[in-house]
């Protein structure tokens, strides 16, 4: 099964699909799955999810062992002259992070008994986890669930935006295997196919006034006709980012915060004024082929998130409009 989910924080976003009711089963002989943190982040951010994952679902959980000094690994990279060059390859600058994502594997098969895995990557750990499957195989692999993760390489030529992967996500898009859903796949397919579930978001700053976050440009106003850059199969986007009343018609009041989100957003899709979660805009998360499942006010990362007022994709009430696909 191959999914994606996008969360859509105003009526004029991108078509996708919305998130089922949940219907839990009645069995909780679940197949496990195995967590890929994003970069940045250590295992520990993601024992919330792991255990409600555990406890509440009844999905064997493994997180895949990383801490925050590890991803220093990485400067190895800047020794590689394909680093300067903008076509820099995943081995064996992350060799060490597909190591620790094996091991997990390995550890969550004993788990499976036999069946399948699901992997749910975050931010970066989704692209990750294509690159994984693509070295590793992905026979025993029946699910990729990716949470706000920027499948697509920033465009070329764009004044401003240089490509923080180097390349790699280049690398990915042009040598990873396709995303492909169709519900009627079982699982004996999975050795011709990998499935995958992509949410992205918008940042929920007042969830009692419904306002969100969009990134803007440094300089200028809301341009109402405004693109992005990278292709995309929706209509239309939400112009200008801003702070903004979804139930306002009156224009919206761009922030300095807003302004420097959309720059993060910028050097990912070549776009600063697109909806995103904070950290990764919309149009980068959706993956060709893979079911795109729009979730609203949702942040980007466990680290600096609250269930409560600010929730991110593991958050409880997040979590019930996704886990179905763990579930299947």
């Amino acid at each position: 099964m191959n999914v994606t989910l996008s969360i859509s924080p105003h009526p004029q976003r991108p078509k996708c699909s919305n998130p089922s009711p949940l219907v839990l089963a009645s069995s909780s002989n679940y197949r496990p799955a195995v967590i890929l943190p994003g970069l940045g982040n250590n295992s520990g951010d993601y024992n919330k999810l792991e255990q409600t994952l555990n406890s509440k679902y009844g999905v064997p959980t493994v997180v895949a062992k990383v801490s925050r000094l590890d991803w220093f690994r990485n400067a190895a990279g800047l020794l590689d002259t394909n680093y300067w060059r903008g076509t820099l390859q995943p081995r064996p600058v992350l060799d060490w992070y597909l190591k620790r994502v094996h091991d997990a594997v390995q550890e969550a098969k004993e788990l499976a008994q036999g069946e399948t895995l699901s992997l749910i990557g975050h931010s970066a750990g989704g692209w990750l986890a294509r690159v994984y499957m693509e070295e590793f195989g992905l026979s025993h692999i029946s699910l990729l669930l990716t949470l706000g993760t920027p499948h697509l390489p920033p465009p070329k030529g764009v004044s401003g935006v240089i490509d923080q992967t180097r390349g790699l996500l280049d690398y990915v898009e042009k040598n990873c295997s396709k995303a492909v859903y169709s519900p009627q796949l079982k699982s004996e397919s999975s050795f011709d196919w990998f499935g995958e579930v992509t949410l992205d978001a918008s940042l929920l700053l007042e969830p009692s006034s419904e306002k969100y976050i969009e990134g803007a440009r440094i300089f200028g106003k809301s341009n109402p006709n405004v693109e992005a850059v990278v292709t995309t199969n929706s209509s239309q986007l939400v112009p200008e980012a801003a702070i903004m009343n979804t139930a306002s018609t009156s224009p919206p009041n761009t922030t300095l915060r807003a302004r420097f989100v959309g720059q993060g957003y910028k050097q990912v899709c070549g776009q600063a004024d697109v909806w995103g979660d904070g950290v990764v805009p919309e149009v980068s998360a959706h993956l060709e082929g893979a079911l795109n499942i729009c979730l609203d006010g949702v942040y980007h990362s466990p680290v600096g998130s609250d269930d409560a007022l600010r929730p991110w994709y593991g958050s409880p009430d997040v979590l019930e409009q996704w886990v179905e696909h763990l579930l299947n």
